[in-house]
C-alpha cells in the first residue's frame, strides 16, 4: 500500500471512530459530571497506553519533551474537558460541526508561526468547507431554540488547540514513532487528570448504579478506541501527509456524527444534508492535487 492511499484509509478509519465519540460522550454523561468524564477519558486511555507503549518512550529525546508536553496539553488534556461540556449544553452532532474549524485554524497557524505553505485551492476548499459548516449551525439553531449556544465557544476553543497541535508534531516531532508520541503525551497528562477527578469526590461518592454503570462502559469505548487507538493513527497520519490534511478529518467527523444523532433522536433537515455535501467538497478541494 503506497503512502497515498494509506493516508486516506486513516482519514476515512478517524471519521469513523472520532464520529462516533460524540454520542459515546453523550451517553456517558447520563451517569458522569463533565469534568469526570473529561478526567477519566485521559486516565483509563493513559493506562491503556502505558501497558500497549510504554517501552516506546524511550525514543523521545530530552529536547523533544517540551513538545510532547505541549502537544498533550493542546491537543488532548484541555479538549477532553472541553468537548465533555460542550456535549452536555448542545446537541453532539452540532459539537462535531463547530470541530470541523480546525483545518482552517490549521492553515494560518501554520503559516503564521511554523513557516508553512499552502496552495490557494486548500483556502478556497476550506472556504467552502466553512460555509456548510456555518449552514450547519445556523440551521441545528433553529432547530433546537431551547440549547444554550454559548456551549458552542468550547469547541471552537478546542479547535485552535488542535491546530496548535498538529504543526507542533508535524514540525518538531516528526522524526519520532506516532506510538511514542501519543504514549509520551498520556505520560505527562495522566497524573493531573487524576488529580481532578479526585477533586471531583468521584473515588469517594461514585457508586454503581443503572445509570453509571453502563456510562463507565460507554467511557472505556470511548477512552481505548476513540481516543488512544485513534491518537495512534491521527499521529501517523500527520507524519505521512500534511497537517491540513490530516485536520480535514474534522470535515468528515460531522457526517457520521449527524446520523448517530438522527438514530439517537437529534433532529436533521434536508438544508443540513446539503450542508454536508458542501463540506465534502470542501474537503476535496482541499486535498486535491495541482
Amino acid at each position: 500500500m503506497n503512502g497515498a492511499q494509506q493516508k486516506w484509509i486513516y482519514l476515512i478509519v478517524l471519521s469513523l471512530i472520532w464520529g462516533s465519540s460524540f454520542i459515546l460522550m453523550k451517553k456517558a454523561l447520563i451517569g458522569l459530571t463533565p469534568i469526570q468524564l473529561g478526567a477519566l477519558r485521559v486516565i483509563i486511555t493513559g493506562v491503556f497506553l502505558l501497558i500497549i507503549g510504554y517501552s516506546s518512550i524511550k525514543k523521545i529525546q530530552k529536547h523533544h519533551w517540551k513538545w510532547v508536553l505541549l502537544s498533550a496539553l493542546l491537543g488532548t488534556f484541555f479538549p477532553a474537558f472541553l468537548y465533555a461540556y460542550a456535549v452536555k449544553g448542545i446537541d453532539s452532532s452540532i459539537a462535531s460541526i463547530l470541530n470541523s474549524i480546525t483545518p482552517f485554524n490549521a492553515l494560518w497557524i501554520g503559516a503564521t508561526f511554523f513557516s508553512f505553505s499552502f496552495k490557494r485551492s486548500q483556502l478556497l476548499g476550506i472556504f467552502i468547507g466553512l460555509i456548510g459548516t456555518v449552514t450547519l449551525i445556523l440551521q441545528g439553531a433553529n432547530m433546537n431554540p431551547d440549547q444554550n449556544y454559548w456551549y458552542a465557544l468550547l469547541p471552537i476553543i478546542s479547535s485552535f488547540g488542535y491546530a496548535f497541535n498538529v504543526n507542533i508534531i508535524k514540525k518538531y516531532l516528526q522524526d519520532i514513532d506516532a506510538l511514542a508520541i501519543t504514549a509520551g503525551n498520556f505520560v505527562l497528562i495522566i497524573i493531573p487528570a487524576l488529580v481532578v477527578l479526585a477533586y471531583t469526590g468521584f473515588f469517594t461518592s461514585f457508586e454503581l448504579t443503572s445509570e453509571t454503570k453502563p456510562a463507565l462502559g460507554y467511557i472505556f469505548i470511548l477512552a481505548i478506541v476513540g481516543t488512544g487507538l485513534a491518537k495512534i493513527i491521527f499521529n501517523k497520519l500527520i507524519q505521512i501527509s500534511s497537517p491540513i490534511f490530516s485536520t480535514s478529518v474534522t470535515y468528515l467527523i460531522p457526517i457520521v456524527a449527524v446520523m448517530w444523532g438522527v438514530i439517537d433522536g437529534e433532529k436533521l433537515s434536508l438544508l443540513q444534508l446539503l450542508a454536508g455535501i458542501i463540506i465534502l467538497l470542501g474537503v476535496y478541494l482541499v486535498n486535491k492535487k495541482k
